[in-house]
């Protein structure tokens, strides 16, 4: 048995190991529809649909998909923003015994003809404003059953009436249908809504989740039901304080990202929580709904964040509903933290995680200390440790630096169809994540960096991380990213990348000034490139990838 110092810094009630039970994913929804029918499951532009209606329409999409023969195993796509839509055909899919396969409808043609072959989906669930991009890539894909639905189709009648007459053509959501392809709506009708006769187990496969591509291709992480089940609750019971029934959850990160997903779709659920459903960001509906639904829980980044804090209207707006925020996918500034704390008087806290692990392994306490700087603790029944930079062996002791690998419940069953990959990630049962970090002597781990994203000039070794904090620490700094760029005598030296504040100007050498201030010598960055913006990820994540291959 590894020791686990992290144990004794939990918050009190937190468990240290757990039971789960063997059940689908979809046992959720039941169960939530079971005990609370009647309470709101989505609010959607003003519209609002119970948990026990959204149950009967997952049944009635399942008993759909059954007609058109997807079997147990199939993958069906699901090629939407966040919309009750998403909701029906994803717990419909499960419900039906097939893997859902979520791809972003913001992907060009080559890319869902990509995703698409890779995952063999013969089932693909799309909007009207994409369905046109669906047609011409199913010749070359394995598409029969192309499902189509509008943006509108659960708004209110006022409001659908109205995008009907003033937007719906102008936004590109009117669509002529071949006479082949499905209405979402009309399936639906003519489907029962009695429970599916279709034996999923815990261990079948559920959906075929595809990597951020922050560092490459996407590949698809196989998650089964017994992964994302054990997730869902190893993430419901981190805060101790939030209760069944009575929770509202601001979705504002996509469906089709494992992280909200996981950590907001179906931790809602969990919790019978109720769902505030955005397709895309707005910062004034984000507000607006805040205001009107006052939210309990908001997983979200860094970048949503500082966007919500940059709106010149903030203080007419009452942010004080939202009690847990938990942030991911990339380093949460304690600038940010602290200041979105004042706001809203709710605990924003980072965590960690990764798709192949359905996501969530590390997460700082809710209610009690946290670390500045840290992801936190390994969540309940997940084991972390660090292995050697150099022969990835090796395990570093307290306060040294390594690889963070993960063992638990919730890590993948491998890559899709892509056995050598697996191989090379999954090791002697642990999960090698690439990410360099350390841990302290109660348990809080650091990630330093991505083992990718490392620079080193001179033989000294610059974490981007350190440089980052310092740069947001700057007055004048929004956004901001270090990567290296190549030089002959160095191997590798740092350039900033940098997004002011609206209406601050600065110099490059002032930059420099503020990081020579905090920072060693050699880790000052020698360039500072200003832009209006940074490429992201469609979580918002800041691609380093992308500002490496346009500094080359």
């Amino acid at each position: 048995m590894m020791d686990k110092p992290w144990l004794k810094s939990y918050d009190p009630g937190v468990p240290q190991s757990l039971d789960y039970p063997a059940q689908p994913l979809y046992h959720f929804l039941d169960s939530a529809a079971a005990k609370y029918p009647h309470r709101p499951a989505l609010y959607y532009f003003g519209s609002r649909t119970s948990y026990g209606a959204l149950n009967h329409l997952t049944n009635r999409f399942a008993n759909a998909l059954i007609s058109l023969g997807v079997k147990l195993g199939d993958r069906v796509a699901i090629h939407l923003p966040n919309a009750p839509q998403w909701v029906i055909a994803y717990y419909g899919a499960l419900k039906a015994g097939a893997v859902v396969a979520a791809h972003s409808p913001l992907y060009t043609e080559n890319e869902l003809e990509h995703q698409l072959n890779d995952c063999g989906a013969e089932t693909i669930v799309t909007l009207t404003a994409t369905y046109n991009r669906v047609k011409a890539v199913q010749s070359r894909t394995r598409l029969r059953n192309v499902i189509v639905t509008n943006i509108k189709d659960y708004f209110p009648p006022h409001l659908r009436l109205l995008y009907t007459l003033f937007r719906e053509q102008k936004e590109g959501h009117r669509a002529a249908i071949e006479p082949q392809d499905h209405r979402f709506t009309s399936l639906l009708l003519r489907a029962p809504d009695t429970d599916p006769e279709v034996a999923v187990t815990a261990d079948d496969l559920a959906v075929l989740q595809y990597t951020g591509g922050t560092t490459g291709v996407p590949k698809a992480a196989m998650l089964s039901h017994r992964n994302l089940v054990t997730n869902v609750i190893q993430a419901a019971r981190w805060n101790t304080a939030a209760v069944e029934g009575q929770e509202v959850f601001l979705c504002v990160l996509p469906f089709f990202h494992i992280y909200g997903q996981q950590i907001g779709l179906n931790q809602a659920v969990y919790y019978a929580a109720s769902v505030i459903l955005f397709p895309r960001f707005e910062r004034k509906a984000v507000l607006q709904a805040i205001d009107r639904y006052r939210p309990s829980v908001f997983p979200g980044v860094t970048t949503l964040y500082v966007n919500l804090m940059q709106d010149p209207q903030l203080a007419r707006h009452n942010l004080r509903s939202i009690k847990v925020c938990l942030s991911g996918a990339m380093a949460l500034p304690q600038e940010v933290q602290q200041k979105f704390e004042s706001i809203s008087g709710g605990r924003l806290v980072e965590g960690y995680g990764m798709t192949e692990t359905g996501p969530l392994t590390h997460a700082n306490p809710i209610h009690g200390a946290r670390r500045v700087g840290s992801i936190g603790l390994p969540v309940t029944d997940t084991n972390a440790k660090l292995v050697s930079i150099e022969d990835g062996e090796t395990e570093m002791p307290v306060g040294q630096t390594g690889e963070i690998c993960i063992q638990g419940p919730q890590v993948m069953l491998g890559y899709w169809q892509r056995p050598d990959e697996t191989a090379n990630m999954i090791r002697e049962g642990w999960l090698h994540t690439g990410d360099i970090g350390r841990m302290d002597e109660d348990g809080f781990f650091y990630v330093v960096d991505r083992m990718k994203d490392m620079i080193i000039t001179g033989g000294f070794k610059i974490f981007p991380r350190d440089v980052e904090e310092v740069l947001y620490a700057h007055p004048k700094i929004k956004e901001a990213a270090l990567v290296g760029f190549k030089d002959p005598y160095h191997g590798e030296l740092p350039r900033a990348y940098v997004v002011l504040k609206d209406g601050e100007t600065a110099t490059a050498e002032e930059i420099i000034e503020h990081c020579r201030k905090h920072l060693a010598s050699y880790k000052v960055p020698k360039q500072v490139e200003f832009r209006s913006d940074l490429p992201k990820s469609l979580v918002g994540k800041i691609l380093k990838r992308k500002l490496m291959e346009e500094g080359r």
